[in-house]
């Protein structure tokens, strides 16, 4: 790669990477080809589900012709990383950051649940697709006032990614195991009552004897609970942060 070339997965997202062109001219787009796979996706609540032979027979076309736009399955999984979780809402006008980035985080949320097989996508490097990108400004943007400098900016909102996507994919897999198996779940404060002894699990022992695991309730409701408790510890501490490098100034 020159000194000035783009990485060639950046100009795929940006459309910035001359498609290959073999054979007589298409008759579909790239974007024909990230919806339809995006629609795969969706359908079977599964990105495993999409490869080019199903995106090829839902347009109708050949697999040779979706070559002469994405060279491999690789390069469509860039495109449906960016292309599904689309542009972030404005933000509220007139917010402090913590109530921003609530909304941020929150709007994250809601947006990987459209389509939950995203929290499958590996993360191979940080956002740089015009979407991903448009999310991360947006994060940024709210701490502008805070008093911090650009390079702490950045670590908030990395941290806070870091928070967001774990918990969402926790809590994705969770919901999955659930819905397999929902007895392993209901009967969980049971179990541990036989196998937790007190002795070698002083502190599992004291959740179980205050009955934390005795009930399991709407299990999408308590996880959106167990999002925003921790989101809340994480922006405390960002808090205590921000009022430390102010006080230092």
């Amino acid at each position: 790669m020159e000194k000035n070339e783009l990485p060639p997965d950046v100009a795929l997202m940006w459309r910035l990477r001359e498609a290959p062109r073999r054979g007589p001219k298409p008759s579909l787009s790239l974007d024909d080809i990230v919806r339809a796979a995006i629609e795969i996706a969706d359908a079977d609540n599964d990105l495993g589900a999409v490869s080019m032979a199903r995106v090829a027979e839902r347009l109708g076309n050949s697999t040779m012709a979706l070559y002469r736009h994405v060279k491999s399955k690789d390069d469509l999984l860039v495109l449906m990383s960016d292309a599904a979780i689309e542009r972030p809402d404005p933000m509220p006008e007139g917010v402090d950051w913590r109530t921003g980035l609530t909304f941020w985080a929150d709007n994250v949320l809601a947006a990987i649940r459209k389509h939950r097989w995203y929290a499958k996508i590996p993360i191979s490097g940080p956002p740089a697709g015009p979407n991903n990108l448009a999310w991360f400004d947006a994060a940024l943007g709210v701490l502008n006032g805070t008093g911090l400098p650009e390079e702490a900016k950045v670590g908030v909102v990395m941290g806070l990614i870091t928070y967001v996507q774990g918990q969402i994919r926790v809590a994705f897999d969770l919901a999955a195991g659930y819905d397999e198996n929902p007895a392993a779940f209901q009967q969980f404060g049971a179990t541990l009552r036989q196998v937790a002894d007190p002795r070698q699990y002083p502190a599992v022992a004291r959740l179980v004897e205050a009955g934390v695991f005795d009930e399991v309730g709407n299990f999408e409701d308590e996880s959106d609970q167990d999002f925003d408790f921790g989101l809340q510890l994480y922006l405390d501490g960002v808090a205590a942060y921000i009022d430390r490098v102010c006080q230092d100034k």
